[in-house]
């Protein structure tokens, strides 16, 4: 968990429920949803985000990957009363898709070089929209001081061929 995790209001940040349909926490992400697949976003659906939210912001990355985490998607601006993206999602007008670590806008599926890795589904409540960032760095200052509530759903994923 990136340390974002604060207090709001006396409560802890971190009870936004996040899910897929396609796949449960701690398990395998299905072939279709990496690069040995289809390479399309899974559904992802969340639940119980606090009043006050102005919009919701999505991270995928991968904190196993060499070097430094890899970030896989990047969706901010998502209105705050979306509760899921289906299958493949395009993000909805006024929600914007930042740069992935492979240097594409949109999402990029689970490609390890080796090893079972672990994906961070991250969804994130702001209190404010913040534009579309140039770099998961830059998404995480905006975000900083504006999060009402998080949640996070985390898989696995081992490449089938070398």
């Amino acid at each position: 968990m990136h340390a974002l995790c604060t207090l709001v209001a006396g409560l802890p940040i971190m009870s936004i429920e996040v899910t897929s349909a396609a796949f449960a926490a701690d398990s395998a992400i299905p072939l279709e949803f990496t690069c040995e697949g289809d390479d399309v976003s899974p559904p992802l659906a969340w639940s119980r985000v606090r009043d006050g939210a102005q919009s919701i912001a999505i991270l995928v990355e991968d904190p196993d990957a060499p070097n430094h985490p890899f970030t896989h998607w990047l969706i901010t601006d998502l209105p705050a009363t979306t509760t899921s993206l289906p299958r493949g999602a395009a993000p909805p007008r006024g929600a914007s898709e930042a740069t992935n670590d492979r240097g594409k806008r949109g999402y990029a599926g689970p490609c390890p070089p080796s090893g079972t890795h672990h994906y961070h589904f991250h969804v994130y409540a702001l209190d404010t929209t913040i534009g579309c960032p140039s770099s998961k760095a830059e998404f995480l200052s905006k975000i900083r001081d504006h999060v009402v509530d998080e949640g996070e759903l985390v898989a696995t994923y081992a490449k089938h061929r070398a």
